[in-house]
């Protein structure tokens, strides 16, 4: 049975999308956010205390983008993964990690510095700077988004559930008004699928029956 360890539409929030997508059984474990100062038992799960934790038997994984990667790799064949003789191959696995190392990151030096340092801490500049560093790099999703409906591969992949966690995160930050028109329209579909609107519906509900705070990370 797979375990995942989640805090409420933070980065887990990708592995459990994949596995609603792929209609996976798994146990679903909430954590208060942020973990590390509110659970210190998980400590003993993830020494980081960060999330995810995604246990599958033996293997254990903290790492949302390369968790997908392994989730759509382990249950293929599924439209999710793009096999490696595939023509899309490569850029599958560019945008699977462009998702979190190029557009989720600038958000989370934003989170810092604008909500989760106290308020003598907070650098109002900083923020500044990475939300336009973070506006700036959309450029690159929406020259592909004006073109086909996702982001690789002609079809709904992994790839688009590690980008569509980062536009998630931006809209908890209120970013997407700032989106491009195309970038907007390709959220709008990501939002549309069932698989997504399921993984919302069961992280509030486990948060609710594990008594944690239903509120996203990004706004604690």
């Amino acid at each position: 049975m797979i375990t995942l360890y989640h805090c409420v539409s933070a980065r887990s929030f990708r592995p459990l999308w994949m596995l609603e997508e792929l209609g996976v059984s798994y146990e679903l474990k909430m954590l208060p956010f942020p973990p590390r100062f509110k659970d210190r038992d998980y400590l003993a799960v993830n020494p980081l205390g960060t999330v995810p934790t995604f246990l599958d038997g033996d293997v254990r994984m903290t790492e949302s983008a390369a968790i997908c990667q392994y989730l759509a790799a382990r249950y293929a064949p599924t439209t999710l993964n793009v096999p490696t003789d595939a023509a899309h191959f490569g850029a599958y696995l560019d945008w699977l990690h462009f998702g979190e190392a190029t557009l989720t990151f600038p958000q989370t030096i934003v989170l810092r510095y604008s909500r989760f340092e106290a308020p003598e801490r907070r650098l109002p500049q900083a923020a500044a700077d990475y939300t336009r560093w973070f506006l700036a790099r959309l450029r690159a999703i929406d020259a592909v988004v004006s073109e086909t409906d996702f982001m690789c591969a002609h079809r709904f992949t992994a790839a688009d559930v590690s980008v569509g966690y980062a536009l998630m995160l931006a809209e908890s930050l209120t970013l997407d008004v700032q989106f491009p028109d195309a970038v907007r329209r390709y959220w709008a579909r990501l939002k549309d699928r069932a698989g997504f609107r399921r993984a919302i519906d069961v992280q509030d509900a486990a948060a609710r029956a594990q008594g944690v705070s239903a509120t996203p990370a990004a706004g604690q």
